[in-house]
């Protein structure tokens, strides 16, 4: 029997607590970062921007697409691929 390549696709959720954390899973990488702001790659190819003040990245496994900041958030936007299929 052969195998079968099957992509699975990571599921990506966001979750902002009190406007003092942030997590996120479907992260495929974090594009850059400072204390007002933070940019991150999505598993599906779009882009999440977490803005704020005293942003700091806690936690992230690229391996399992989690990622975890503290700070007074402000606001998340999406760009991209994701942004198109959320707003159509």
């Amino acid at each position: 029997m052969q195998e079968q390549n099957v992509k699975k696709e990571k599921i990506h959720t966001l979750t902002i607590d009190q406007k003092k954390t942030v997590k996120a899973t479907g992260i495929e990488s974090v594009v850059a970062f400072s204390s007002s702001r933070i940019a991150l790659n999505l598993s599906d190819g779009g882009r999440l921007c977490v803005n704020g003040t005293d942003l700091k990245i806690t936690a992230f496994s690229k391996d399992l697409g989690d990622f975890e900041a503290v700070g007074t958030v402000t606001g998340a936007t999406y760009s991209g691929k994701f942004g198109a299929k959320l707003f159509k």
